[in-house]
């Protein structure tokens, strides 16, 4: 059996599956009444790949991550999908984290478990992993859960343009989230950068 690395990105992962289904008093409330809606259909190869993060709603579990924060999904045999995030520390270092992905609702795939890690097979911590937003050209995605306490806005290039973040403001607003509450994240480099680092 191999043995698990815990990285800042490993506890960020566990800790925000733990944490999603309970009591927040600390945490932001949320806006609506309602959950908010997944998208119509999800096809999983071209959500597949490599995504930047733009911003996410500040959270205890990304305080170490200083930049460049990216997540590379890709399909299993198993029909599973990988997760791997990674993000650049203050201090330069890369740190590096892979996680398993299930999908639990087949008629649209925009609802799925994330899995951080397993022990003897079984899988102690699942996270909902909602996808409540994505442009038609797969350029950006919105990603947030039924409780709204957590979110993050990913895109395939490093930057968004005025008129994308407009559209995905929008769409939070009705989603019954706060479009201010999104903390932007840096994205200096561009994946292939990201991948010769050191």
């Amino acid at each position: 059996m191999h043995a698990v690395r815990f990285s800042t990105l490993a506890l960020l992962v566990a800790l925000l599956a733990a944490l999603l289904p309970a009591a927040a008093a600390a945490e932001r409330p949320s806006r609506a009444p309602h959950r908010p809606r997944v998208v119509e259909r999800v096809d999983l190869p071209r959500y597949c790949g490599t995504w930047h993060e733009i911003a996410h709603i500040p959270n205890r579990f990304q305080k170490d991550c200083g930049c460049c924060a990216t997540a590379t999904y890709a399909l299993r045999a198993d029909g599973k999908l990988s997760v791997t995030n990674r993000c650049r520390k203050a201090d330069g270092t890369l740190d590096e984290f892979t996680a398993e992905a299930e999908v639990v609702d087949t008629r649209t795939n925009a609802r799925l478990k994330l899995t951080p890690f397993k022990i003897l097979g079984l899988a102690p911590i699942k996270a909902d992993y909602w996808i409540l937003g994505l442009e038609p050209d797969y350029r950006w995605a919105v990603v947030g859960g039924p409780d709204r306490k957590y979110g993050w806005i990913l895109a395939r290039e490093p930057r968004l343009t005025p008129a994308q973040r407009a559209e995905i403001d929008a769409l939070l607003e009705r989603q019954g989230y706060d479009p201010a509450a999104f903390s932007a994240g840096e994205q200096p480099w561009t994946p292939a950068t990201q991948e010769a680092a050191p």
